[in-house]
């Protein structure tokens, strides 16, 4: 039996069948973006605030700054104003979009190609950054404008399905174990 689902904005009550992706077991939920985490953008800053010489803290620019899921740290600066912290997913939202890692660096200021997703009920991360996975081809359709972008709207308007703690771990390491073994499949057919 498919059940339909409704949410409600101040008085106001729409069903949102059209956006739920697919059913869900019992005791998961479906819960917009928005009120599990904080999104944080990013600002730019003028050259003259910025340095190579690693006065200051990180200044991480854009996707150049994303290899394969870490962060390369190549400016800094003594004048930051938009903080990320350890922990935060890093997304990409300007020219090449969709691109992740963690802060595992510490500080940072983000400029505005890069948003931030700060976990604030304790859930966990990389069970964030799957689900983000999940919704990243819909997120780099909904991009705009010559240098495509996306808006702060577009992420925070997600629906994630979102399981007890113990199974949001659960769903990683099964995930992780299918990784490594697509991996090494892969290599073995080169």
């Amino acid at each position: 039996m498919t059940s339909s689902y409704y949410e409600k904005i101040g008085n106001t009550v729409e069903n949102i069948d059209s956006e739920i992706p697919f059913e869900l077991p019992d005791g998961w939920e479906f819960v917009r973006l928005k009120e599990l985490w904080e999104l944080i953008s990013g600002r730019d800053l003028s050259s003259s605030e910025y340095n190579a010489e690693g006065a200051g803290i990180p200044y991480i620019t854009g996707a150049s700054n994303f290899t394969n899921g870490k962060v390369e740290l190549v400016r800094w600066t003594t004048s930051p104003q938009v903080i990320t912290k350890t922990g935060d997913l890093l997304l990409t939202c300007k020219g090449t979009i969709g691109e992740m890692a963690f802060n595992n660096f510490g500080d940072a200021h983000i400029a505005r190609q890069i948003m931030a997703i700060r976990n604030t009920f304790g859930l966990n991360p990389e069970y964030l950054a799957l689900c983000m996975a999940f919704h990243i081809s819909a997120i780099k359709n909904a991009a705009k404008g010559l240098i495509p972008g996306i808006s702060r709207e577009d992420i925070l308007s997600l629906i994630l399905p979102v399981p007890p703690r113990a199974y949001q771990t659960k769903v990683v390491k099964q995930m992780s174990m299918l990784t490594s073994f697509l991996i090494s499949i892969e290599k073995s057919l080169n």
